[in-house]
Parts: C-alpha cells; structure tokens; sequence
C-alpha cells in the first residue's frame, strides 16, 4: 500500500522544522513508480530512500550502477524500519556528476542507528542519475 506522506519528507539541506511531508504521489512516488525521472543526485537520493523504506528493491537495483550494485540486494523485510532522512549537503561536481551527504535514522531490533554517508552520483547512458557508491562519514 502506497503511503499518502512521502517517506522522505521533502528532506532537503534547507528543512523547516515542524513542515508538513509532501504527498508521496507528488514527491518520490513519481519516481519510484515510473511515471518521470530524478532531475537531479537529490531527488535520487530521497527516492531511494523511500524506496528502502516501501522494501522496493527493484527500484533501488535500477537506480544503482550494475558495476557497484550487490548481487544480494534485498530490501523487503529485513526488519528494517526507517525513521527519517535528513539531506546535509548536495554538491554539483559537473553536468554529469553530482554527491549528495545524508543522514539516514532507523531502527533494527528496537536499537537505533544512523548512516551518515556522502554519496556520489552519475548520469547513464539513458541520461538518468543513478548511485554508484558511498563512503561513511566518520561521527
């Protein structure tokens, strides 16, 4: 079932507090159901979010670099649950590269963690963002 709030939150590096999360159709739901493409590292990264979120592995595969994509990927119901998403810095490297820094919530087994990463980003050969890695950021 299709959330009505986008699990992301509308998460950018200018987040107001206390904003209401834009409606999923209108925000990554586009995305995440095929109806257009990520303009940019940003909107790519809040879509996978929320596909990790939704346990939506075939988007996460075809938005990942098939070089970098694990071979066991699988985000269905590894008890997972997500809490939010905080964008902390997205950078435009050039026309065909762009990184994005987030901060991820989420809870497994009742304990919370957080992943903090700085993602890189590029354009395919269709001319659409995908994930191709990311390194952790040290706390």
């Amino acid at each position: 079932m299709k959330p009505v709030e986008c699990p992301c939150g509308g998460a950018s590096t200018a987040q107001r507090p206390h904003a209401r999360a834009p409606r999923y159709d209108d925000c990554c739901g586009r995305f995440i159901d095929g109806h257009s493409f990520p303009a940019n590292a940003m909107e790519l990264m809040r879509s996978r979010y929320s596909a990790y979120v939704l346990g939506d592995t075939a988007y996460l595969r075809a938005t990942w670099d098939t070089k970098t994509c694990p071979p066991d990927l699988d985000a269905s119901g590894d008890g997972t649950r997500w809490l939010g998403l905080q964008i902390r810095r997205h950078t435009v490297i050039d026309g065909n590269h762009e990184e994005v820094e987030f901060v991820a919530r989420y809870k497994v087994d009742g304990r919370a963690h957080r992943l903090h990463e700085a993602s890189r980003f590029t354009r395919n050969n269709d001319n659409h963002w995908i994930y191709i890695d990311g390194q952790i950021v040290e706390k």
